[in-house]
């Protein structure tokens, strides 16, 4: 037996017929916008464009997690959403997440978004040099440091997951793929910084980052640079193993 949970922004009901049939139009229609572990397609429905992303199907075990005590990645996208912009953080816009559970079991689920357009994400500091990006870094670190004031902590705190608009000079961020983060957490010193070993740049650039993050949270600025580095160090080091010729800076 298969059975559809579906949930809708109030603010987006005028549209809940197209979400009804994602299910059967998602594979046929839309545009890709990234194929990979998960699949994401914009479409533009109702004066709105949107960008759904499809969720691999789960390993067995994990159906099972889903059916009984964890909620979906669908489901903690569009919750987490929510969280973050009661806490006056930007991400695209939740519209709807949905759930298909067959005899029990989740099997697809699909989180729905506004689609949005960036100046640019912390990718790019693959390239360049500090100067090419000082007030960006200076700015990115500051934003960090009030998302970990307000005991918010994003998992996957990667570059591509950070994107940015750009207005007179002045940085506004977005996060994205929020299925995997935390609220209410105190988050110290040694916790920021494993947090950060994922991000690109140069260690001119980390340098920097860490500079102004320390200042913000009132770190130790010594302390908090040698740990950045510690956990820079091995999780690259880890990553290259499985992905030669990865790295997070090319310059």
């Amino acid at each position: 037996m298969t059975k559809i949970k579906l949930v809708i922004d109030e603010k987006y009901q005028d549209i809940d017929g197209f979400i009804e049939g994602l299910p059967m139009s998602f594979l046929q229609s839309g545009e890709v916008v990234y194929s990979g572990r998960n699949l994401i397609k914009t479409f533009e429905v109702g004066g709105f464009k949107l960008n759904v992303k499809s969720f691999k199907k789960p390993l067995f075990i994990n159906q099972v997690m889903y059916a009984t005590f964890r909620k979906s990645k669908a489901k903690r996208s569009y919750l987490y959403a929510h969280m973050l912009k009661k806490d006056g953080f930007h991400t695209p816009d939740p519209v709807a997440y949905m759930e298909l559970k067959k005899y029990g079991l989740l099997k697809y689920s699909l989180y729905i978004s506004i689609h949005e357009e960036f100046d640019g994400m912390m990718r790019e500091l693959l390239h360049g040099t500090v100067t090419d990006h000082e007030e960006l870094i200076k700015e990115f670190a500051v934003y960090t440091a009030r998302l970990h004031e307000k005991k918010i902590l994003h998992l996957d705190y990667s570059s591509g997951n950070i994107l940015y608009k750009r207005h007179n000079n002045k940085y506004t961020f977005y996060l994205v793929d929020l299925n995997r983060m935390k609220f209410n957490k105190t988050i110290d010193l040694d916790t920021a910084c494993f947090n950060f070993r994922r991000l690109w740049g140069s260690d001119e650039m980390m340098a920097l980052f860490a500079k102004e993050y320390a200042k913000e949270r009132n770190f130790d600025e010594t302390t908090c640079l040698n740990k950045i580095f510690e956990y820079r160090k091995k999780f690259w080091g880890s990553f290259k193993k499985q992905h030669p010729g990865a790295t997070p800076y090319i310059g």
